[in-house]
């Protein structure tokens, strides 16, 4: 691979609460994960983020995830499958309204925290993202795990599927990754960060929490901006990928 896409989650604050950096983060993403709502942002925060990110060529798309502000998203909810469809649709719709705003378009559809982990192994779930997507809009890439049951059921449908590392993230043996609440969950020092996100790139494996690597072939690399020291450890993955010799560029165009 000769390329790579950086993206960030952003647009997670909400009303007088911001969280993260982003006007900061869309100076070294290429892509642009912005909260539609659900789990976090509002619609000032949409429209604000929308505009910036267009004056920056910066791709966007819709992080869509379960109605659960209180918890950002980050506890599993069994929702009832046609109603999780719809919930999708409203966010992709209420994201596309305000990329309209900013003279541009919804460029891919990305799950956020619990929904993104369950689509990765549940068939309904995963079913559901796909039926809001591929009734939506076809032509809009899903943003997941390579080999994870949500990028199966996208691909059998037709979807486009970008495959997505985390270099912040510790990964378990069979590709998943550790849930935030075990030991490993979170890579914190900078050099080990970069250096992941370099392997990703450039050999499409990954060191998992027990030690063997795990195959994980990706086009885009996700930094987190909630966490601390977001701006300065992405502006140093994106100098560790750019020594590497690889091109920054949004997948999505």
């Amino acid at each position: 691979m000769n390329s790579i896409d950086l993206n960030a989650d952003l647009g997670e604050g909400f009303g007088r609460w911001p969280l993260g950096d982003d006007e900061a983060l869309l100076d070294i993403v290429t892509s642009a994960n912005l909260a539609c709502g659900f789990h976090a942002g509002d619609p000032s925060t949409m429209r604000r983020i929308c505009a910036a990110a267009a004056a920056n060529g910066v791709a966007v798309g819709a992080q869509v995830g379960y109605r659960d502000l209180a918890g950002f998203g980050r506890r599993r909810i069994d929702y009832d499958l046609d109603e999780l469809r719809d919930d999708i649709v409203y966010q992709i719709g209420a994201l596309e309204a305000f990329c309209r705003i900013a003279g541009d378009r919804v460029r891919y559809v990305k799950p956020h925290g619990a929904l993104y982990n369950t689509a990765a192994v549940d068939p309904g779930q995963a079913s559901a993202v796909v039926a809001a997507v591929a009734g939506y809009q076809p032509a809009l890439p899903v943003l997941c795990q390579p080999g994870s049951v949500l990028a199966r059921a996208a691909s059998e449908a037709g979807l486009s599927v970008v495959g997505e590392g985390f270099a912040d993230r510790g990964y378990r043996a069979d590709g998943t990754l550790v849930p935030r609440s075990e030991p490993g969950a979170l890579i914190h020092e900078a050099p080990a960060v970069v250096a992941r996100a370099v392997r990703m790139a450039v050999d499409g494996e990954v060191e998992s929490v027990s030690g063997p690597s795990v195959a994980c072939r990706v086009a885009s690399i996700c930094l987190h901006g909630d966490t601390p020291g977001a701006v300065d450890l992405a502006g140093r993955v994106r100098a560790g990928l750019d020594a590497a010799g690889l091109q920054i560029k949004a997948f999505a165009t």
